[in-house]
């Protein structure tokens, strides 16, 4: 999987506007690469996406001639490119590692890498899709410096083939997802930039958001999905561990504050 984060593996000890400047820049540059949501190909990894997710939470088989058939045999030579890029985008919203029953064998399966509801985080009334985009919405805020302008979210959210104005099979109407549904569940917070004119708006989390998960946990989700270790984002690491002291210290005080 591409580190869909742009960061540095263990080792680097590259600056805060450094890390935030490359976390952008993997937007930009995977946008262009992808191409337009017009390529027939990315059209295809939206289909075989859908497939995978309906065989997962129907526990059913994947076989491989069931997703030739999905992509039609017009793109036969680029169904190994089709099913790399959706497995990609499986593990990068969901956390779902696409793997082969045998090798070499013609079955798949998927398996979950994360486990977000070990002790509740975001678990309650979640469902697979909602649960699955937030917390990369989170990441995407933390590491653009705790708030991430409403283009560097859709710059994002293109990379995984969600578009502004076009209803998601998975997502819906991905704008009234993350400006009213998750804004009204407070899980996002959607304001203005202030002073801007013409009006900007930008994204940052929600009361919700801080009180269910940290900053901690979510550098964790990151570090999974890049299948390395949260000190890999060294300057973030240390605003996590910051952030965890701080509820610590909050947690002690209102012990014995009554």
């Amino acid at each position: 999987l591409t580190s869909y984060t742009g960061v540095s593996r263990p080792g680097s000890d590259v600056g805060a506007k450094s890390q935030v400047q490359k976390s952008r820049n993997f937007s930009r540059a995977s946008t262009s690469s992808e191409s337009s949501h017009t390529d027939p190909l990315t059209r295809r990894v939206g289909m075989l996406m859908q497939f995978l997710l309906e065989r997962y939470k129907m526990k059913e088989p994947i076989i491989k001639s069931d997703m030739l058939k999905l992509v039609n045999k017009k793109y036969k030579l680029h169904f190994p490119e089709i099913l790399r890029r959706a497995a990609e985008r499986m593990e990068l919203v969901f956390g779902l590692d696409l793997k082969e029953v045998k090798p070499n064998g013609h079955s798949y399966t998927l398996v979950s890498k994360l486990d977000l509801s070990d002790d509740g985080t975001l678990s309650g009334g979640w469902g697979l899709p909602k649960n699955g985009l937030l917390m990369p919405l989170l990441g995407v805020i933390f590491l653009n410096g705790n708030r991430a302008s409403e283009e560097e979210i859709w710059e994002f959210l293109n990379i995984l083939g969600v578009y502004d104005g076009k209803k998601h099979l998975i997502f819906g109407e991905p704008r009234k997802l993350i400006t009213e549904d998750l804004v009204q569940e407070k899980y996002l917070e959607y304001r203005q930039v202030p002073n801007s004119d013409p009006p900007r708006y930008e994204f940052l989390w929600g009361p919700k958001a801080r009180a269910e998960t940290s900053k901690m946990k979510v550098l964790e989700f990151l570090a999974k999905v890049n299948g390395t270790i949260p000190s890999a984002f060294p300057v973030h690491y240390e605003e996590a561990l910051r952030d965890e002291e701080e509820r610590a210290q909050m947690c002690y005080k209102n012990m014995f504050s009554f």
